[in-house]
């Protein structure tokens, strides 16, 4: 049987002759890059076994000085932890995060005054259990207390609170807050 009736014959190197090499790549090009080639496999052959020795080296130097695979995720874990804390954006967002808690305590503390201030307020007002139009319970009414001066001074200091935390304009508020003007 002759050669050429099983197809391409392929040289020592491994490339095809008899026409099949890519376009404009010789023979000799083409033998000299499966040598370069098979260089380089060698030298990955090398490399990872060298890889492989010198970790089993370190487990080995682990296990002598006691560092277990535990403390070693521990340790990684603390030193990726403070990599983190140590970031630009954390700073950051450590730094909103702060301003925003500081607001909302200014916000319930100036919720709490308005609501002292109204109930001092509303104590102020006479009281009598007579034929009076005026009661208790009409005073404690949220329309009554809405335009209170100390409801709208809280009211007020939420609405600057939202702004500073959603970072809303005051005109993308002002549009919202006269299309939806129904009571809590």
């Amino acid at each position: 049987m002759d050669s050429s009736e099983h197809g391409p014959s392929v040289s020592s190197t491994g490339v095809a002759s008899g026409g099949n090499l890519p376009p404009g790549l010789t023979e000799e090009e083409a033998e000299e890059m499966q040598v370069e080639l098979t260089k380089v496999d060698d030298e990955i052959q090398t490399l990872r076994q060298v890889l492989v020795a010198k970790e089993r080296h370190a487990a080995e130097l682990k296990r002598r000085l006691g560092i277990s695979p535990i403390s070693e995720i521990k340790q990684n874990l603390t030193k990726g932890w403070h990599e983190v804390q140590c970031s630009n954006a954390y700073k950051r967002t450590q730094e909103t995060l702060s301003q925003a808690g500081q607001m909302t305590s200014a916000a319930f503390s100036s919720m709490g005054s308005a609501i002292r201030n109204q109930f001092g307020e509303m104590r102020a007002l006479p009281y009598s259990n007579s034929g009076s139009n005026f009661s208790m319970r009409h005073s404690l009414s949220m329309p009554a207390m809405r335009n209170s001066p100390s409801f709208k001074t809280f009211e007020d200091k939420v609405e600057n609170m939202k702004y500073k935390v959603m970072g809303q304009s005051n005109e993308e508020t002002d549009r919202s807050h006269t299309s939806n003007n129904a009571p809590f």
